[in-house]
């Protein structure tokens, strides 16, 4: 005999679960269900909180019912920031409800980029945003930075800070800036604060900040973390228990240059030595600690000492690279962990990448009077008399600077380890219009240098300002193949590459192709680098600058002629700029510098190998067989160096007898008579 069921009860259930509110929001457990990765992973299989239990409370303060409107994280780079913090909070928002988001990157590329390699791949693989926005397949494929949930009950843009117009005109409750410290000032306004403004109608809008930091005075995520409450992880001691962060001070003070791979961390309380073994057990039992608890939201700084994608040993090698510690990686061939970084890492790229830290700039040069006593009374061999090139791999390169009525010209060369030394800087009283100008700059690229060896050398390249007579220049720079000779203008960016080729775009602003003789320069990066550089006073050190002796006061004070200042701009946000130290100084020299050094990085001056630089000093570093001649004598014949060991030149007889004629060439097929 059946039983029915009461219809009462069923209306009820039926109700209940109707009116049941969803789960409360849950980051960290949306990446235990949706993300699993790949044998591309340095953890392939599902995502494990237990390696990553910092990241708990980033989650926590991300949820969509977590008070707090703002978040800023800052950090080294490759921690997961993309794949374990932006797309699960972007995930987990639009599974909660309804929701327009809106995710910001630094330029259009990077924008791309992120949605093609990122987002549409966890889009297919993740079973949550497959249901919230299909996979992107057939019906279901949206345009690239605009798209649309199933239900059509929410939104999400992808846009670059770079496009004011894309940035306005739309309501967004859910904004998330990545790469925020790269963000550059448009001529419609503040990128950082239009995104912003684009939740201010929503009282329980999340703004998220996260990205590397950059420059110290100008980076914006630095700024906002300094206004937060700027929470650190510290972790218990494994001997004491004592809790502490993981300081960069503290692990550079036991960084020894002969045993890179015993680096570690010294407990402050009771002085244990703390090694990488200790790491795991130390950060699973850790926990953040606001350093400023007045801030105004929530701030999390997070570097490379707390991840477990790499070892502590990896920063000391890096460290010692980037500052030039030790040429040598010895002690770390047995460690698989370890990653050699190349030779062209700078300081800068270490403290933002790798300490997740500002990077202080050089904001002036050394007093010029100090410096050019520092070599006009040095020791003889410290420094080279004007006009000659040091015997070993170097790279001769030479910068233009165009005047209205002259050419300034350095010429300088480039060698290991960021080393330069200043040749020589003339001036040639011509315009770049003019044709006496532009023989003179040929001429040049015929003229050769003498190495201390007596080897003539001539340019391998020059990189001439195109900025002020751009068809002039360009005119000219035709005359010559782009592989010996390019044109440099500087770029208003304070934050994108050293050099970058400058591009051809539609009206669209689509780029066409990437020119190969023009290039734009991050000027304001490269005179702090210099200035940095320009301080150092041991000539084995790396990055040393050696100036010719001789060369003339007025070198120095044009080198030394800039100072960087901070000014805050009308939109609130501290810009840096490159200004005169006196009205009446001059800046040329400096200039020219600057440009010598583009077109010895085109050559790979930052990017040759041990084995390239080994190349070009066997063929540099030797003494030609003609003897050593002097520069400036107008009887040496120049013999440029692809033709030297094939050339022949006539040598007169001790005895006074006339220089013999020099032996015929064995024609390469012997001829023959009557061969028919």
């Amino acid at each position: 005999m059946g039983f029915l069921s009461s219809a009462e009860a069923c209306v009820l259930r039926g109700l209940a679960a109707a009116m049941m509110p969803p789960p409360p929001p849950d980051i960290t457990r949306w990446c235990q269900d949706n993300i699993v990765f790949d044998e591309r992973s340095p953890f392939p299989g599902p995502f494990n909180i237990n390696r990553f239990p910092f990241l708990r409370e980033i989650h926590e303060v991300l949820n969509p019912e977590h008070p707090c409107r703002e978040v800023t994280l800052r950090g080294s780079a490759q921690f997961g920031k993309t794949v374990s913090v932006l797309i699960p909070t972007l995930a987990a928002w639009h599974e909660y409800g309804p929701l327009d988001s809106l995710v910001v990157h630094p330029t259009s590329s990077s924008a791309t980029e992120w949605v093609r390699t990122k987002w549409m791949p966890f889009r297919r693989s993740a079973p949550s945003l497959r249901d919230v926005f299909g996979d992107g397949r057939g019906e279901q494929t949206d345009t690239l930075h605009n798209q649309e949930t199933l239900r059509r009950d929410g939104t999400l843009k992808v846009t670059s800070a770079g496009s004011p117009d894309d940035l306005a005109g739309t309501t967004r409750r859910l904004v998330l800036m990545d790469d925020v410290a790269k963000f550059e000032m448009t001529p419609k306004g503040d990128p950082e604060q239009m995104a912003i403004s684009r939740a201010s109608g929503f009282d329980e809008a999340k703004i998220v900040r996260m990205s590397t930091p950059q420059v110290a005075g100008t980076c914006r995520i630095t700024r906002a973390f300094k206004r937060s409450d700027q929470r650190h992880y510290h972790v218990p001691c494994p001997f004491c228990g004592h809790f502490a962060p993981f300081l960069w001070e503290n692990f550079r003070r036991n960084i020894d240059p002969d045993r890179l791979h015993a680096a570690g961390f010294t407990c402050d309380e009771c002085g244990s030595v703390i090694d990488h073994s200790h790491k795991a057990r130390m950060v699973s039992a850790g926990r953040w600690v606001a350093h400023n608890p007045q801030g105004d939201h929530p701030g999390f700084h997070l570097w490379r000492a707390y991840v477990p994608q790499r070892d502590w040993a990896s920063i000391a090698v890096e460290y010692a690279q980037a500052t030039g510690l030790t040429n040598t990686t010895s002690g770390v061939e047995d460690l698989p962990a370890v990653q050699i970084a190349s030779e062209s890492q700078t300081e800068q790229t270490f403290w933002n990448d790798v300490l997740g830290l500002p990077f202080e700039q050089a904001t002036k040069g050394p007093d010029w009077e100090k410096l050019r006593d520092r070599v006009e009374s040095c020791e003889d061999g410290t420094f080279l008399p004007m006009g000659r090139v040091p015997a070993c791999g170097v790279i001769l390169a030479a910068g233009v600077d165009c005047q209205l009525d002259r050419l300034e010209v350095t010429i300088a060369a480039f060698g290991r380890q960021h080393r330069r030394w200043v040749i020589e800087h003339r001036i040639i009283p011509y315009h770049i219009g003019d044709e006496e100008g532009r023989h003179a700059l040929d001429a040049l690229l015929k003229s050769s240098w003498r190495t201390t060896l007596g080897q003539p050398l001539t340019l391998d390249i020059l990189a001439i300002d195109e900025g002020a007579y751009t068809d002039a220049v360009l005119d000219w720079a035709k005359r010559h193949p782009w592989a010996r000779v390019i044109t440099v203008k500087g770029s208003s960016s304070a934050n994108g590459p050293t050099i970058r080729p400058q591009t051809d775009r539609k009206v669209s602003g689509r780029v066409v192709r990437n020119q190969r003789r023009r290039w734009l320069l991050n000027v304001s990066q490269m005179k702090a680098d210099f200035y940095g550089w320009l301080e150092k006073v041991d000539p084995a050190a790396r990055g040393f600058v050696s100036i010719a002796r001789g060369i003339g006061d007025e070198y120095f004070r044009q080198i030394t002629a800039e100072v960087r200042v901070l000014k805050r701009g009308s939109s609130g946000v501290m810009v840096s700029r490159w200004e005169l130290v006196e009205p009446t100084r001059r800046n040329e020299a400096l200039d020219t510098m600057i440009y010598a050094e583009a077109g010895a990085r085109k050559r790979g001056w930052t990017s040759m190998t041990d084995e390239q630089w080994g190349v070009l000093e066997a063929e540099r570093s030797i003494v030609p067989s003609d003897g050593q001649p002097d520069l400036f004598d107008a009887a040496v014949p120049v013999v440029p160096l692809s033709t030297q060991a094939t050339a022949t030149v006539p040598r007169a007889d001790p005895a006074g007898a006339p220089a013999a004629k020099p032996e015929p060439a064995m024609p390469w097929i012997p001829t023959r008579k009557n061969w028919i």
